[in-house]
């Protein structure tokens, strides 16, 4: 994939902060999705515990039946801290490393992470949409912000994730009696077809396809210490 750049990386957490407020200006949250989404890819980051090297992974499914298509991975180096909501100042540069190994451009990008639920609604998700200029979904297994009631116990359940009286995502269940996710667009997309979207990628686990596969990819290549694409 080709993509230009949006903005420098070597920034410090205050000017990231302002940064990220000028950047959620610029997110859509209009459907753009294509009629029919061919192509979905889940993106998940696995850190090497007590170093600063850390993997992305990319996994690009093909719909509907979600058989891996493509599959790559990238290894970096840690040079922004640890700080709750710049998240993704943190772990994009070596995500967009991934996505520049891609062939297939995807239609929609499943993020384990948030979208615009978060404190200044510029989540790893609504972040990385701006940069491919592509559809992205966060997929996040615990909330950064926001309130909601309670969602239920069934599949497909869900409730409206609210902050400052703004649906900002949904908390979904996405299988029977498990805890659920927390859904949010992230760019190009509205709650309704990011929850639709995530439900219509589910396998029998709690994580979506695209998102799960991704996880295990990047831990895959953690453990092996490689940035190659490997093998399906």
């Amino acid at each position: 994939m080709d993509f230009p750049e949006l903005h420098p990386w070597d920034l410090t957490p205050k000017s990231a902060i302002a940064l990220q407020k000028m950047l959620a200006k610029r997110v859509c949250l209009d459907n753009r999705l294509p009629r029919e989404v061919r192509h979905v890819a889940g993106v998940d980051v696995s850190y090497r515990r007590g170093g600063r090297d850390f993997y992305a992974a990319v996994v690009v499914l093909q719909m509907p039946d979600l058989a891996v298509v493509e599959k790559v991975t990238a290894r970096g180096t840690v040079t922004f801290p640890y700080i709750p909501g710049l998240l993704s100042f943190r772990e994009l540069p070596v995500v967009l490393q991934a996505f520049k190994k891609l062939a297939l451009t995807p239609d929609v990008v499943m993020v384990d992470g948030q979208g615009i639920a978060h404190p200044r609604h510029l989540g790893l998700a609504s972040h990385l949409g701006l940069w491919l200029d592509l559809a992205t979904v966060g997929c996040a297994k615990s909330r950064l912000c926001g309130e909601h009631g309670p969602p239920g116990s069934r599949r497909g359940d869900r409730v409206a994730l609210r902050l400052e009286n703004e649906t900002v995502g949904a908390v979904l269940t996405t299988r029977n009696g498990i805890k659920p996710l927390y859904i949010s667009p992230g760019h190009l997309l509205d709650v309704d077809t990011s929850v639709d979207l995530v439900l219509r990628c589910l396998g029998r686990y709690r994580l979506p396809e695209p998102t799960r596969l991704a996880h295990h990819l990047a831990n895959e290549a953690r453990r092996h210490g490689i940035s190659a694409p490997l093998q399906p």
